[in-house]
This record gives structure tokens, C-alpha cells and sequence, in this order.
């Protein structure tokens, strides 16, 4: 009980979560630690770099704006927790979960044995869905009202985070014999690394889809012209403020002060990076063995 209390941010179907599953809350901590930190990476030379204004907040104001930015980071964190969680079933490090018991893939080879112990993606995906999703499924917003589409929005791309994890899963073998014989394959199901992950999160930012919310309460498209998303798509709400000067209203810290490429004509180059306002250029000597 006195751990769920000193966790700050639960709500409170959280804090109830916690106190039945005392044991996860570490991994869900480093799931969400994973999370921020492939955002950081990922975003490393952007205008937005995935920092906060306040480092007591893990993600800052940023998501107090319905942006691509914000449907980035629900999705990376909720992929994090599943991330987190699946593995430590595998490694026996919870008491309700252990290793995979994902059905054998139809085309694996007949002779190859689907055993070892995979990676539990099917509990890690549950946990994380009821643990994640409750902070907006305990909310009331009135049907149709900007919070309300607010709130789905926070759904649908926390669900493609764990579908990414799901996506990105695959089938590990293993050859078993005298002197690398092969006279016995195992296979199992495995996590990737959370860098694939995170990639293909980063391609889902790169082609979000715009949404508002109708009368009925449901998302829909903003243009008629696009498709419809599917629930591995990212979606938001509000365009993507330039993210150029500090504002903590927006979560803005700015670009004041980062270091720029003068040779790159891409998102980190310095006519893109410093905003038009200018770049100092230092040289630097370094030494050691290259």
C-alpha cells in the first residue's frame, strides 16, 4: 500500500491496480523508463526532443496539446509497459505469469519443436491494457465534447503501442546436438529489441492520421479524403505546435542552445533546428584514437 502512494501520477483505478499487483509496479516504472527514453532517442534531432520543461514530469505540458507528439508518446510508453512486463514473465520474476503459451505458428517447420520459454506477450498486453487504459475509461466526459475526443484519442493510440510490441514479435530457434549437429531444433516466441519498436512507432508518427470527434462521441476523420485509421495507426487531434521557443504552456523547451548540424539539410540541419533565428559555429579539437 504505502509503494502505490508514493508513485505519483496513478489515477485511481491505478492506484487500485497497484495495490492488487505490487509486484509489477517496478517493471511497469522501467517499461515506461524504456519508453521515454527510444521517445528521446527517436526524436533526438527534432525541434521536439522529447524532453520536458519540469523533470518531474514524465513527459511534460506536451501532452496537454492533442498532437502527433502526444500520440507518440502514449503509444511508446503503453508499448513499454508491454515490453517490460512480457519479459519478466519470462524470466519467473512474477507469481501470475510465466513463460509464453502462444500456440504453435502453423509454418513452422514439422520437425522443429515450438517449446522453450518465449517471451509472455499475450499477459504482458493484458496487463498493460488494464493498467494503462483505466486512467481514461474512469473518466465521464460528456458525449461529444473536445475532452471526450481527448480521451479516445489516449485509447486508440495506447492500443497501437501494444499492438506495435505484437507486431514487431518473432519466433526464435535454437539448434540442439553433438559438435552444432542440428539434430534437434526448439523454437519459441521472442520481444524485439525495443529500438524495432520504437522505428516502427516513428513510422506510424511520420504518417498520423487527423481526427475529431462527432456528436455521437466517436473519432473520425478530419478530411473525408483520407482512410479511415486502423488501431495500428496513430491518430490526434490538434496540429503540432513549431515547438521553436520555450513555452511551458505547450511543453515547449525550445531550441535555444542545441547543437546543430550546418551541413544537413534535414530536421536536425541548423536552418531547420534554430528556426531561422541563427546558429553559432565553434570548431572543436579532439584527441584520442579514432
Amino acid at each position: 500500500q504505502p509503494l502505490c502512494t508514493q508513485i505519483s501520477g496513478l489515477s485511481s483505478g491505478q492506484t487500485r491496480l497497484c495495490q492488487l499487483y505490487q509486484d509489477h509496479m517496478s517493471h511497469v516504472g522501467r517499461g515506461a523508463r524504456i519508453g521515454i527514453g527510444e521517445c528521446q532517442w527517436q526524436f533526438r534531432n527534432r525541434r521536439w526532443n522529447c524532453s520536458t520543461v519540469e523533470d518531474s514530469s514524465v513527459f511534460g505540458p506536451v501532452l496537454q496539446i492533442a498532437s502527433r507528439e502526444a500520440a507518440f508518446t502514449h503509444a511508446v510508453a503503453a508499448a513499454g509497459v508491454v515490453h517490460a512486463v512480457s519479459r519478466a514473465c519470462r524470466d519467473g520474476a512474477l507469481s501470475s505469469c510465466g513463460c509464453s503459451r502462444a500456440a504453435r505458428p502453423r509454418d513452422l517447420h514439422r520437425d522443429w519443436i515450438w517449446g522453450g520459454c518465449g517471451d509472455n506477450i499475450e499477459y504482458g498486453y493484458r496487463f498493460a491494457e488494464g493498467f494503462v487504459d483505466v486512467r481514461e475509461r474512469e473518466k465521464n466526459f460528456q458525449k461529444g465534447t473536445r475532452r471526450q475526443g481527448r480521451s479516445l484519442m489516449n485509447l486508440h493510440n495506447n492500443e497501437a503501442g501494444r499492438r506495435a510490441v505484437i507486431r514487431k514479435t518473432k519466433v526464435t530457434c535454437k539448434c540442439h546436438g553433438v559438435s552444432g549437429s542440428c539434430s534437434l531444433i526448439t523454437c519459441w516466441q521472442q520481444l524485439s529489441s525495443f529500438r524495432e519498436i520504437g522505428d516502427h512507432l516513428k513510422d506510424k508518427y511520420d504518417g498520423a492520421t487527423e481526427v475529431k470527434i462527432n456528436k455521437r462521441g466517436k473519432l473520425q476523420v478530419a478530411n473525408s479524403k483520407f482512410n479511415v485509421p486502423t488501431a495500428e495507426e496513430l491518430v490526434y487531434v490538434d496540429d503540432s505546435p513549431d515547438y521553436c521557443m520555450r513555452n511551458k504552456t505547450i511543453g515547449s523547451v525550445g531550441t535555444k542552445g542545441r547543437v546543430c548540424n550546418r551541413k544537413s539539410m534535414g530536421m536536425d540541419g541548423c536552418k531547420l533546428l534554430c528556426c531561422g533565428r541563427g546558429f553559432n559555429t565553434f570548431k572543436g579539437h579532439f584527441e584520442g584514437a579514432m
